[in-house]
């Protein structure tokens, strides 16, 4: 009888259970695969995401724009477009270029650079005006950037009779002033920043004692901890009277009642007639509540609104036109089309291929901002006059309440585009009209049904709903539900809780703070 050996036996039976579970999925579940596909990507060319950019900017934005491509691409200046002929030329001498090098199938159209890199060294003197004597002097306008809030709050400070830590403590509290020149820090905070920041000891109480100082400063106001505060600051400055007085009252006992205009509980409270608390409300609201934001509101500029199309109404008819600057006079320039000709005629020499792929490039991208700015023109003009004949009876009368309900997906679908481009084309445009310069979001609006049936925009809604609040007593204002009841009265169907919402849209509060005497 043979013996056989366990130990061998074992490990033949380790090494075949070793070898198949190497090749299974428990050994290599993550081997890399090379393989071969086939499938469908769509991709945006430079040129459509070029005309998409273009597309949603506004006309001040445009002209930057151009003026940046402009020198950015020596090929692009301003100017009428080229002529046929010239086109055809172009053509010719590119294609004799390309016929040249064929294997290059990266190559542009046109331009040449013998003329764009020559010398031009010019003397310092050719650029230099030297027309005045030598008794003249030169005599330079300043110009005067103002003085910041804080800057004078500190000129006021130093004219104050006061000591040098006083002062010092003071400048610190202008330097914790926020926007509107409240002091909301804690004081407690203050005097451990200057303790650990500045090294400087100081007691609460001294810093109190700094900002009653900085109370005193104009404008009355500064340096409150919240708005009851600071509306009191200014009337304790006002001389003494009965409006003055109840004022006072009002502010430092009863300034939740008054925010709610809870007018008759403070009428019980202080036990005065309404001729008096109506005098002292009027002092109140005649207040400022930012007193930091005095000077600020004075030097913000203006920004100009600079309308995108026009639309007027002349003798019942309505006349579209497109803001010049939208659709700017552009060409390829003359003198690299005349280049790309030259280096075309040296089909060999490697320096002057390379030089006129560079030139065909430049001319390739003034090429494609030529076109994106034509497209550009084409499909404002198209929205627009979709826009228009939609809200024909707005632009003809004014009358908001005559503007039809429209959503993007109408325009989209009546001028054939995506509702992509029309969100494009009315972010940040403008249109003039006879009744003023409206924004082309204004024109959208979501539609309601009446009792009849018929679908009206919510602009119209909106501006009923505005008029019964303008046209309201304001002793016993409308509520959200006789609102609501208003509206149905006209024949709207309308739930209470869009009123709601609209009446929020509009800016305007509920009707107990609508209140007046």
């Amino acid at each position: 009888m043979q013996r056989v050996n366990s130990s061998s036996s074992l490990g033949t039976w380790k090494k075949f259970w070793y070898d198949n579970m190497r090749h299974s999925r428990i050994f290599a579940p993550h081997m890399l695969k090379q393989h071969l596909s086939l499938r469908l990507q769509q991709k945006l060319s430079p040129q459509q995401i070029q005309m998409m950019k273009l597309l949603q900017v506004p006309t001040v934005e445009l002209e930057q724009r151009i003026k940046q491509e402009i020198e950015e691409n020596p090929a692009l200046e301003e100017g009428e477009l080229q002529d046929e002929e010239d086109q055809i030329t172009e053509e010719q001498a590119i294609n004799e270029s390309q016929d040249a090098d064929g294997n290059e199938e990266n190559e542009r159209d046109d331009f040449d650079m013998s003329d764009y890199f020559q010398d031009d060294d010019t003397p310092d003197y050719k650029l230099n005006v030297s027309n005045t004597g030598p008794d003249e002097e030169d005599r330079e306008m300043p110009l005067s950037g103002g003085t910041t809030f804080q800057e004078n709050m500190r000129a006021q400070l130093s004219l104050r009779r006061i000591d040098d830590r006083t002062e010092m403590l003071a400048e610190q509290l202008i330097g914790n002033l926020d926007e509107d020149g409240y002091l909301r820090r804690d004081l407690d905070a203050i005097v451990n920043d200057l303790a650990f920041s500045q090294n400087v000891m100081c007691e609460k109480e001294e810093l109190a004692a700094a900002l009653k100082v900085l109370q005193s400063l104009d404008p009355g106001g500064v340096g409150a901890k919240d708005l009851r505060e600071c509306l009191l600051l200014q009337v304790d400055r006002m001389p003494h009277s009965l409006e003055q007085r109840v004022a006072h009252e009002i502010l430092n006992k009863h300034f939740e009642a008054f925010s709610k205009k809870h007018y008759q509980k403070i009428l019980d409270k202080l036990e005065i007639d309404e001729e008096a608390l109506k005098d002292a409300i009027d002092l109140i609201v005649h207040l400022n509540p930012k007193p930091g934001n005095t000077s600020r509101d004075t030097s913000k500029p203006v920004q100009e609104i600079i309308p995108d199309f026009g639309v007027m109404s002349i003798d019942g008819a309505l006349d579209l036109t497109l803001n010049g600057r939208n659709a700017p006079e552009l060409r390829v320039s003359r003198a690299y089309r005349d280049m790309i000709k030259e280096y075309s005629r040296n089909k060999k020499d490697k320096d002057q291929r390379e030089a006129l792929q560079f030139i065909k490039q430049k001319l390739d991208s003034a090429k494609w901002f030529i076109d994106a700015i034509k497209q550009r023109q084409n499909t404002l003009l198209v929205t627009m006059e979709a826009i228009m004949d939609h809200q024909r009876e707005f632009f003809l009368t004014g009358d908001q309440t005559k503007m039809r309900p429209m959503i993007l997906k109408d325009i989209a679908e009546r001028v054939g585009l995506d509702i992509s481009t029309i969100s494009r084309v009315a972010n940040s445009k403008y249109v003039q009209t006879n009744y003023g310069t409206y924004l082309l979001k204004f024109f959208f609006s979501e539609s309601l049904s009446t009792d009849s049936g018929e679908t009206v925009s919510t602009r119209e809604v909106k501006t009923i709903l505005a008029s019964a609040i303008e046209a309201e007593d304001k002793q016993k204002p409308l509520t959200d539900d006789e609102l609501t009841e208003l509206l149905k009265g006209k024949g709207y169907n309308i739930a209470r809780r869009t009123v709601a919402k609209y009446r929020e849209q509009l800016a305007m509060p509920v009707a107990r703070l609508r209140k007046e005497l």
